[in-house]
């Protein structure tokens, strides 16, 4: 009888030694697995999914007449998006064409002048000829005269007739030098004139296309494909141009930025494969590949930079970014999501 709690406590001791062993040989293979899987791999869990955010901009300011799209809709590149009231802008369209309308007439009116001009000129030029051939006619009946008053051929009367001729043929020819002078002169101002107004024009033209180019920016569309955020606007309100409405998230290219220790990276070059895990879905095996790593620390990059030389000095670590294309992104499309955290493991040796 006392042989056999004697065996029983040395089978129990047995067991004890069988389940230490178990456990100190799972927990070295366990161990050894996570030393030769260190050892070959950088790993990190600072990494995120990222992906292209536009935000959707009005280019001019209006009252919102429209919206087309709810929260979190999907939409395609051209989808009208947002209409604002183009009324007023409308009014002025019509103003400016009536204005350019007016230009027109008065470009009309201009050219009229000038050919109103160049028929005086020629009238001008045609009597200054007159003038000149009467005055020389009177200049040869003076002379004829005088030749026959020295001679007492006729009398002094008739001579002061001849001369009073010749002066008046003399100032008529001045008067039509002068009027084809001013008939001369009045057609390069007509022209510059003309000229003006043309200008005037195309600026006005220029003004109607402006115009109408801001009319068609009062329909917003869609810069891209993907998902809109939450909107920011209501139908009413009064939005200024370059003020953000909402956000559209492409749903079709998606990248990870992991944030690697700079005593991480020694080994990376771009197209190393990496394994990628997401936070929410643990289950899914996710490849990718690197593409590219960053020429500067994220601290780089913040609204203020530390200075190491001002103040007591700490060594810190400091991350760089590297960017991760996904392998076949699209078979992953309904799980991606901008934002959503991972695990990165890069394989380096």
């Amino acid at each position: 009888m006392e042989q056999q709690p004697k065996q029983e406590a040395k089978k129990k001791s047995v067991l004890k030694i069988i389940i230490i062993l178990a456990v100190v040989s799972t927990a070295g293979y366990i161990a050894y697995q996570k030393i030769s899987f260190a050892l070959a791999h950088e790993t990190t869990d600072n990494a995120q999914v990222e992906t292209l955010i536009t935000p959707v901009l009005p280019r001019v300011s209006g009252y919102v007449k429209q919206i087309a799209v709810a929260d979190y809709d999907s939409v395609k590149t051209g989808q009208l998006l947002v209409e604002l009231d183009d009324a007023e802008m409308q009014v002025q369209l019509l103003q400016m064409e009536a204005d350019y309308k007016v230009t027109e007439a008065d470009i009309l009116n201009a050219k009229a002048a000038i050919n109103n001009s160049s028929l005086a000129l020629n009238i001008s030029t045609g009597n200054t000829s007159l003038a000149l051939i009467k005055r020389n006619q009177a200049a040869e009946e003076y002379a004829r005269n005088k030749n026959l008053f020295e001679d007492q051929a006729i009398t002094k009367k008739q001579l002061n007739e001849s001369a009073f001729a010749l002066n008046q043929a003399e100032q008529q020819l001045a008067n039509s030098k002068t009027e084809y002078t001013v008939s001369d002169s009045r057609i390069p101002v007509l022209k510059a004139s003309q000229q003006k107004a043309e200008a005037g024009l195309e600026m006005k033209r220029a003004a109607i296309e402006l115009q109408k180019l801001k009319i068609s920016y009062t329909k917003i569309y869609a810069p891209q494909v993907g998902k809109i955020g939450k909107k920011n606007i209501s139908e009413g309100q009064f939005v200024q141009s370059g003020t953000p409405l909402f956000s559209i998230v492409s749903d079709s290219t998606y990248w990870i930025i992991a944030n690697f220790k700079e005593t991480q990276i020694k080994r990376f070059h771009p197209g190393m494969k990496v394994d990628i895990t997401l936070d929410v879905y643990p289950d899914e095996k996710i490849s990718g590949t690197i593409e590219s790593l960053s020429d500067a620390t994220g601290a780089k990059f913040s609204l203020l930079p530390p200075d190491n030389s001002s103040g007591n000095f700490v060594k810190v670590t400091q991350r760089v970014p590297v960017k991760i294309i996904i392998t076949d992104a699209t078979k992953y499309k309904d799980l991606l999501r901008a934002g959503l955290s991972a695990s990165i493991s890069v394989p380096v040796k």
